[in-house]
Formats: C-alpha cells, sequence, structure tokens
C-alpha cells in the first residue's frame, strides 16, 4: 500500500482520550472541529494584532507572531520528507497492509487539530529562559509525550486497555515522535527569529493532509461522515 500511513491523521492525540470511536461519531466530531477553529480563531486575533505592528500587551497565545514564507516553506518541506520516510519504512519493513479507514469529516478534523496540538504542545509545551539545554530537555520530553498520547503502543476498546507493542506500533511511535521534533524545530530554528507557531501550523498541515491524501487515493476513505 502507498497508503500505509495511520500516524497523526488516524488518530490525534488531543482528543482520542475522549472517545477511540472518534471516526463513527460525527457530533463529536463537530463538537471537536468547532472548538478548535475557535481556540485557532483566538490565537489568530493575537497573531493579526502581532503583524499590524501593534501587539497585545499581554497575548493569550504564544508563538503568535509573524514569520517568512521561507520559514513556512521550509516546515512543510521538512514534513514532507518526514511523511515520505514512514511511508516507504512501512512498505519496506512489510507493515503497510495495517491500514485504517477514515470519514471526509474525520480528515477535517485531522486538519483542525494540527492548529491545536501546535498551540498545546509546540507554544505551552516548552522550557522557555531557562537555558539552551532545559529548552532541548523539554522539546525531547515533551515529543515522548506527544508520540505516547497517540495509540500505538497501546489501545483502549470494549475489551478494556492493552498494550500494543508490535513493529507496527512502535514505528508508528517512532515517526510521530520525529514529526514532533521536527515541529518542535520549526518553532526554535534559527530561520524562525519570532519563534512563530506559523511554521509549525504548517508542517502538522503538510503531513496530516498529505496522510488524508494518501488514504483518498487508496481507497481508504470511507464516506463523507
Amino acid at each position: 500500500m502507498l497508503p500505509g500511513i495511520n500516524s497523526t491523521i488516524a488518530r490525534p492525540c488531543w482528543s482520542h482520550t475522549l472517545s477511540y470511536r472518534m471516526n463513527e461519531n460525527p457530533l463529536l466530531l463537530l463538537v471537536l472541529i468547532a472548538t478548535g477553529v475557535y481556540v485557532t480563531h483566538l490565537w489568530w486575533t493575537d497573531f493579526t494584532a502581532a503583524r499590524s505592528g501593534t501587539p497585545v500587551a499581554n497575548p493569550m497565545f504564544p508563538g503568535s507572531t509573524p514569520a517568512g514564507m521561507r520559514a513556512v516553506l521550509i516546515a512543510a518541506l521538512g514534513a514532507g520528507v518526514i511523511l515520505a520516510a514512514e511511508t516507504f519504512g512501512e512498505i519496506a519493513l512489510g507493515i503497510d497492509a495495517e491500514q485504517s479507514e477514515i470519514t471526509v469529516l474525520f480528515g477535517l478534523y485531522t486538519l483542525v487539530a494540527a492548529f491545536i496540538e501546535e498551540i498545546i504542545f509546540r507554544g505551552f509545551l516548552v522550557v522557555d529562559k531557562r537555558g539552551r539545554s532545559a529548552l532541548l530537555g523539554g522539546i525531547v520530553g515533551a515529543s515522548v509525550l506527544f508520540a505516547l498520547l497517540h495509540p500505538f503502543l497501546w489501545k483502549w476498546d470494549d475489551d478494556g486497555f492493552a498494550f500494543t507493542l508490535t513493529a507496527k506500533g512502535w514505528f508508528s511511535f517512532a515517526a510521530v515522535l520525529a514529526g514532533s521534533l521536527w515541529f518542535y524545530a520549526c518553532r526554535f530554528a534559527t530561520w524562525n527569529p519570532n519563534r512563530s507557531l506559523l511554521p509549525c501550523f504548517a508542517a502538522h498541515l503538510t503531513k496530516n493532509a498529505g496522510v488524508f491524501a494518501i488514504k483518498a487515493f487508496a481507497g481508504f476513505v470511507s464516506g463523507l461522515w
């Protein structure tokens, strides 16, 4: 399968803990999408104020600062490379047949989830102004947490909680961890001097949209909702 990716887009971490059947619950998805759009709107309000030259004295959200197109493109390109490596890695390891189906509504939700995950992790979960070592340590720790929250090394269904320490689970965990580290790099790299979240959004959206496109091309998108 070229569509072998079963990563962040399949089960975004920030709300999977609410229900492991979100793909089968359109109402819940609509509520989560609406909440995500609202929170993103609040971030955008801070961003537009900063971009206009009249930043809010105490902005509600971190990273609501401008970023150049070069930073956005680098971030998106890096995410594309990670997605390609994950796709062909699954094929090479022979674990690409483990695929999940999603709906169009769930795919839309994953795009909104990308904004919320970036605001929470790359925005708030940052050890800042305590030195480079603390910053890097915090990035690694938060990235491990980010990857663990995705249900690849565990599952929670009608049979209860169980670990799934399979080759597929470890590979997908590693792929999400690599993605998180890249998203953090997009925030704190020298080519993003304002530490804007815009490149992080671009990277995460590229990853999730790319996975959705692969699934749709291969016939793993089943219905609108």
